[in-house]
Parts: structure tokens; sequence; C-alpha cells
């Protein structure tokens, strides 16, 4: 799947190429996404989206809803479009994870805010907290979603820092959720691809 640096419609596959495309290049998308995934304590996953992941997404979109019309695809370009990394920021979509639906409901209610207390820290800077849910409020007066659209914010100097092999540390400090960990090294070379100093 090449990247242009933008998704339109003129370069996205058709669904038949698309579909010949996916039968030989699902396993390199999967460890693609697997590898721009961190998981923080035993709930939480952040998934550092990349041109390549939200392509396949919009691509998968397409196919699975049989979307050919250009009305239809620009709308799912609409959707997704805006997690794709800009060059001074990561983008993420993050997960929390909750098996048993009591425990989920239970836990989503204490964690209200948990988006807005999810840091990354380059090593040498400060935290840079997200900028949590854009499009739209996903947590109401009693609870939290399980799903958040993040943005991290990068200076220059932490760009130039995370592309000279600065080591980087997410985490989350809320209340009811205190984690973090030190991103992996291949992890970290792929989200320093993303960056432009």
């Amino acid at each position: 799947m090449q990247t242009t640096g933008r998704i339109a419609i003129d370069n996205l596959m058709s669904l038949e190429a698309y579909s010949k495309y996916r039968k030989a290049h699902k396993a390199d998308i999967i460890a693609h996404r697997r590898l721009r995934t961190v998981a923080l304590g035993e709930h939480m996953t952040l998934q550092f989206e990349s041109e390549l992941s939200i392509r396949y997404q919009i691509q998968e979109m397409l196919r699975i809803e049989k979307i050919f019309e250009e009305e239809g695809i620009q709308s799912e370009i609409d959707a997704y479009a805006p997690l794709v990394p800009e060059g001074r920021n990561w983008k993420v979509t993050q997960l929390l994870e909750y098996p048993d639906i009591n425990e989920r409901r239970r836990e989503l209610a204490k964690l209200i805010g948990v988006e807005d207390r999810t840091f990354v820290e380059i090593e040498g800077h400060p935290r840079v907290y997200a900028i949590a849910d854009e499009d739209l409020d996903r947590e109401t007066e009693d609870k939290t979603s399980s799903v958040h659209f993040l943005r991290f914010e990068l200076t220059p100097a932490m760009c130039a820092s995370v592309k000279a092999g600065a080591s980087l540390k997410v985490g989350c400090d809320h209340t009811h959720y205190p984690a973090h960990v030190m991103v992996s090294p291949e992890t970290l070379a792929s989200l320093a691809s993303d960056l432009h100093s």
C-alpha cells in the first residue's frame, strides 16, 4: 500500500485491487499496527496511527461496506484522515478494554477524564498531555468512553530529540489509572519516522 502524504479518492485502491492487495499483505499491515501499539497497564492500549494504518482502515471500511461511489468514499476519508500524524505530532487511538461488562461499566465511571491525563514524555523534555476527542465529546457526566482519539503536539526540539535517539515514556497519571511504560526501541523508530524536525 503506497503512502503519498495525503489520502484522497484518486490514490485509494479500487475494491477489486484492494481485495488482491489485502490477501497478499494483511500480515504486513497487522505487523505494522502491532509495532505501533503500546500497552499501558492491563486495560489501556495506545494505537499510534500512521498514514499506512489509516489508509488500511479506510480501505477496510470501503470493502466491508462495499462503498464505491465518490460521496461515500469521501465520507470515509473525512472521518479517518484527521487521524494521520502531520509531522509535528502523534495521533493515537486510545482503547480502554474490560472484557466483563459489569467491570467495564464500573471502571469507565471511575475513569472520567482519563484521556486528558494521558501523556508522552520525551527524554530531556517536559510531559506533553493529550489533546483529546476533537471531533466530539466522548464522555458523559456518568462515564468515559472506551475509545478516545488523542493528539500529542510536539515542539521542533522534541521532534529533533526523538530523531536523535532520545527515549520515550508514555503514561497516564489519572488517579484511578496510574501507569507508565518506556517505549521499545523498535516502536520508537517507527514513531520517529512520523516526525519532521
